[in-house]
């Protein structure tokens, strides 16, 4: 695994025009509308997700 992934598109405009930001790990600036966010990884979810429609809840 990478140590850093990039992303695909701006989450605000869905431009590709993307460029690493200077404020640190998992920065990035959008060249189309100007905005610069953050992505992170928080980590796994300990229950997993579970379907509505699954088994297990069913009687």
């Amino acid at each position: 695994m990478s140590g850093r992934a990039a992303p695909f598109y701006c989450p605000y405009c869905g431009d590709e025009d993307l460029r690493p930001g200077e404020d640190g790990h998992g920065a990035w600036e959008c060249g189309a509308c100007n905005r610069a966010f953050q992505l992170r990884f928080l980590g796994l979810l300990a229950r997993g997700l579970r379907r509505a429609d699954s088994a297990e809840d069913r009687p």
